[in-house]
């Protein structure tokens, strides 16, 4: 009897978690914040391939992934906004800003990039919006008259001045892309209280990753979208894009297990709540779902198909199934860091749970919404945009008699 009590006292003091510690307090919508931008991030990097690096075979997708990455930097904030008790007091971080506040640096890398991304829009479909002004009508004319800034102007020396800026905001909007996400992984492994984000690799585990989720998510919707409409996916695009794919996830995946081998050779006072939460509550996500489903099936997949020689159609089907589970792969990333990282209890004695619930504030149905909103706005953006560079208007300037 005597020793019966002392095992549950023990099993007790062992899983003891402070009362403080029972609750996630940064669910769902911090998880979804990290991932869209990094959307962004990786499909702005994409476009810049071709318009800075001049890699030709991305032209397919130029202009593609720059309006993905604005339909997801429209949305970008509204995690945040979710998660926020008074969401309309956010404009007040901007405008009275807390030098010690990490969140306030971000409003700035966030406006900043917004507006470059759109003047880059502009500049690009510039010439596009005078044809579509040319031939639209009412309030559709008004728009493009908006957008244009009133100029229809597509003279030799116009355009030459227009290609400039564009690589200009371009080659400018790498390392503002690079700071916008690098940004994200500074805020959460700047968190020491929190021993599985406090590490420096983080920022770089999470520019990498973002690099990935937005050649994946280029790749992945462009592939659909094309097979949906009944047009031909451009097989050399898709397969310089996988190339960049597979060289980026490379690097991201050994980061991400360098930042784990790191942990166990160090063997600080932490490593004991580390090791029992990767191998406790966070076995399946990580160990089974992102590290063994969604990452080593990508891996060996993508080589195979980059090595060896695939037939086009066959390279295209398979690159695009890599691709969903490489999304799918970040989008563990980041739920094993945000969640996970808050499961450990600071009595460095046991556990918490975090089970989602569908219907609540920040539950499932409202990240399935928030999730689906930039696929809206990107359909929205395809109705004044044309996506794709063999759908573009004529812009030759027409004489009138």
């Amino acid at each position: 009897m005597t020793e019966a009590v002392h095992t549950g006292m023990a099993a007790n003091i062992l899983n003891y978690v402070f009362p403080n510690d029972l609750h996630v307090h940064w669910s769902l919508m911090i998880v979804l914040y990290p991932y869209i931008t990094g959307i962004i991030a990786g499909a702005f990097i994409v476009s810049s391939l071709y318009h800075v690096f001049k890699v030709q075979d991305l032209k397919p997708v130029s202009r593609y992934s720059l309006l993905f990455a604005l339909a997801f930097l429209a949305c970008a904030t509204w995690p945040l906004l979710n998660h926020l008790g008074h969401p309309e007091r956010n404009w007040e971080m901007l405008i009275t800003p807390n030098p010690t506040s990490a969140m306030a640096g971000f409003g700035y890398i966030y406006s900043l990039y917004a507006i470059l991304l759109i003047f880059e829009v502009l500049f690009i479909y510039r010439p596009t919006m005078v044809a579509l002004k040319a031939q639209s009508t009412g309030k559709l004319k008004t728009l493009y008259n908006i957008l244009t800034f009133g100029s229809e102007d597509l003279s030799p020396r116009s355009i030459a001045l227009d290609k400039k800026i564009i690589a200009f905001l371009a080659a400018v909007g790498i390392p503002m892309a690079c700071i916008l996400h690098g940004y994200v992984g500074f805020i959460f492994g700047a968190v020491k209280a929190r021993p599985l984000w406090s590490s420096p690799l983080m920022p770089v585990i999470f520019l990498l990753s973002a690099s990935v989720s937005g050649i994946a998510g280029v790749i992945f919707s462009y592939v659909l979208i094309q097979k949906y409409k009944g047009r031909p996916v451009d097989s050399k695009c898709v397969i310089t894009l996988s190339k960049f794919l597979w060289g980026a996830f490379i690097i991201c995946f050994t980061f991400e297990m360098l930042e784990i081998f790191q942990h166990s050779y160090l063997k600080t006072h932490h490593w004991d709540m580390i090791h029992g939460l990767l191998w406790g509550p966070l076995k399946t996500s990580f160990w089974r779902m992102q590290v063994g489903i969604c990452s080593l099936i990508p891996l060996f997949l993508l080589g195979i198909l980059i090595i060896f020689k695939v037939r086009e159609k066959a390279f295209v089907f398979f690159a695009t199934i890599a691709s969903g589970l490489l999304l799918l792969q970040v989008l563990l990333m980041r739920w094993n860091v945000v969640i996970g990282g808050q499961l450990m209890s600071r009595s460095s004695r046991g556990f918490t749970t975090f089970h989602p619930a569908f219907f609540e504030k920040e539950g499932i149905l409202p990240a399935i919404l928030i999730m689906a909103a930039p696929l809206v706005i990107l359909w929205l953006l395809g109705k004044i945009m044309p996506m794709w560079e063999d759908n573009q208007p004529s812009t030759e300037p027409t004489t009138r008699t």
